[in-house]
């Protein structure tokens, strides 16, 4: 392995993150902050609890994997995709350095990033209300492998796009949307019959639950089938991402 090779890819992205702290690390706290703000104080106000718990408390891990989802996929789709506007992605492509490793530098850094900003976030949120993680190791494994996933993803986008404007297409249009229907804050118990049904098709349902389950012990889905559902999310990542290396797929392109 060239770990040489994986470091130093590793050191330039996180560098990029220092070198832009301002909308990598503090703009999405303050964004978070202020859902706190309108959500726990104006809502809260009048929805006391759900299932018990706090509503403040209760939209913690919601509000924490709506901001590691977008930024797990913003840094490492613009991280790969960055090379392929300037052209340096050949120079990256010939390098004695395989899909592995590239693959592993990249998403690696931006996992470390939403991981950071993840903690950040968690740490903000106890000045807002009380928290109380039962389960902080489930917590740090969910952290992990969420931010791992869906930097995947986002490595996926990257190199699918062409332009600046279709990065911003799946996390706008559908990862954003997702997350907001998927009980980041509220409990889908709550909803109809049908609509309980219908949200069990949505993939972040199963990421908020689980992660809900670290912290309260509770959650509307199985912590087995959240960790099931989000181990197959970074098989299917990996299994396209390797696919892509494989044929060549948008990486010449």
């Amino acid at each position: 392995m060239n770990i040489h090779a994986i470091r130093s890819i590793y050191i330039f992205e996180m560098a990029r993150a220092r070198r832009t702290l301002m909308q990598s690390i503090i703009s999405p706290v303050i964004s978070t902050s202020l859902y706190f703000v309108v959500f726990g104080a104006a809502i809260g106000s009048r929805m006391q609890e759900v299932d018990g718990i706090s509503y403040g408390a209760f939209i913690v891990p919601g509000l924490i994997m709506l901001s590691l989802l977008t930024q797990s996929l913003s840094n490492a789709s613009f991280g790969i995709y960055f090379p392929k506007f300037t052209g340096t992605i050949y120079e990256l492509l010939s390098a004695p350095i395989s899909p592995f490793e590239v693959v592993l530098s990249y998403v690696g850094a931006a996992a470390s990033k939403s991981i950071i900003l993840g903690l950040i976030i968690l740490a903000t949120a106890g000045l807002f209300v009380p928290l109380h993680v039962e389960h902080p190791l489930w917590m740090l494994m969910f952290l992990v492998l969420t931010s791992v996933t869906f930097s995947l993803i986002g490595f996926i986008i990257g190199l699918w796009a062409d332009s600046f404007e279709k990065l911003q297409v799946v996390p706008l249009l559908i990862i954003t949307p997702l997350t907001f229907l998927g009980g980041s804050f509220y409990s889908i118990k709550m909803l109809p019959p049908i609509w309980q049904t219908i949200s069990l098709f949505n993939p972040v349902v199963y990421l908020v639950n689980g992660f809900r389950w670290c912290f309260h012990g509770q959650a509307d889905v199985g912590v087995a089938v959240s960790l099931a559902m989000t181990l197959g999310f970074t098989a299917a990542s990996l299994i396209v991402v390797a696919w892509i290396f494989k044929t060549g797929y948008k990486l010449k392109r």
